[in-house]
């Protein structure tokens, strides 16, 4: 069974940083991708960010030019580099990865004060 765990949330100001980390572990096959996704009070689920075994990257527009996506798809880790933080980021953050399937980690809030 895939588990992925999640770090790195909390209560930020406007306009600061966070820095989110997820660690994947028991899978038997290789995993080609892992991400972010994000759900505000309310909201549906939202896609963040991800980045592929290749090291390609990609984002949504919404976070696009302030968060970024590192890591090593091949050693199960990925981080999330959160700038510039606006009070509409406020959501729980879930990390995933593809495998056959997509597995999801429990999430790990992220509150932005205005």
């Amino acid at each position: 069974q895939v588990q992925l765990v999640e770090s790195g949330g909390g209560l930020v100001q406007a306009g600061g940083s966070l820095r989110l980390s997820c660690a994947a572990s028991g899978s038997r096959f290789r995993i080609n991708a892992m991400g972010w996704y994000r759900q505000a009070p309310e909201k549906q689920r939202e896609w963040v960010a991800l980045i592929t075994s290749g090291g390609s990257t990609s984002y949504a527009d919404s976070v696009k030019g302030r968060f970024t996506i590192s890591g090593d798809v091949a050693k199960n880790t990925v981080y999330l580099q959160m700038n510039r933080l606006e009070p509409e980021d406020t959501a729980v953050y879930y990390c995933y990865c593809t495998v056959l399937y997509n597995y999801w980690g429990q999430g790990t809030q992220v509150t932005v004060s205005s």
